[in-house]
Parts: structure tokens; C-alpha cells; sequence
């Protein structure tokens, strides 16, 4: 359990560094192409809306991986998918 705590803690680490890496090249950029010194707001926004972005990203993929671990991709009924393949039916 404390493998799986300490695993946890260093993948959000790890975000929050992308996070900060990424905020921090924008306002490079930002700065880089005249737009001027970003006011505290501007912070504020841009650190909330990259910590937004890659929690989202990070859950729906944490869905993704225990939906297709739990098999739950499996039971979906297809029969009606105009893509599948006559072959595939039963």
C-alpha cells in the first residue's frame, strides 16, 4: 500500500513540475513575442487552467486504463456498429 501512496505522490509531482515547466515557457513566450510582463491574474489563470488541463488528462487516462482493465470495454453490445464486420456477430 505504501508502494501504490509513494507511486501516487511522485506521478503528481511530476505533474505539477510539467505544470510549472510549461507556465513557465508560456510566459517566456509570451514575453518573447511582446506581450509583456504577465500580471499576477495572468498567473494565476495560466497555473490553474495547466494544472486543469493535466488533471483532466491524467484521469480520464487512469479511466481508460481501469475500464479496459476491469474488462469493461467487453460487455459493450455492438451489434448494432455499422463498422463491424458481419463475422464478428453471433
Amino acid at each position: 500500500m505504501a508502494s501504490r501512496s509513494l507511486r501516487l505522490l511522485r506521478n503528481l509531482l511530476i505533474a505539477a513540475l510539467i505544470a510549472a515547466a510549461s507556465t513557465w515557457g508560456l510566459a517566456a513566450f509570451w514575453r518573447a513575442i511582446g506581450g509583456g510582463d504577465l500580471p499576477l491574474h495572468g498567473w494565476i489563470a495560466l497555473l490553474i487552467g495547466t494544472l486543469g488541463t493535466v488533471g483532466l488528462a491524467w484521469a480520464l487516462m487512469a479511466l481508460a486504463f481501469k475500464s479496459e482493465r476491469e474488462g469493461w470495454d467487453d460487455r459493450v453490445d455492438n451489434t448494432l456498429d455499422p463498422g463491424r464486420d458481419d463475422s464478428d456477430r453471433n
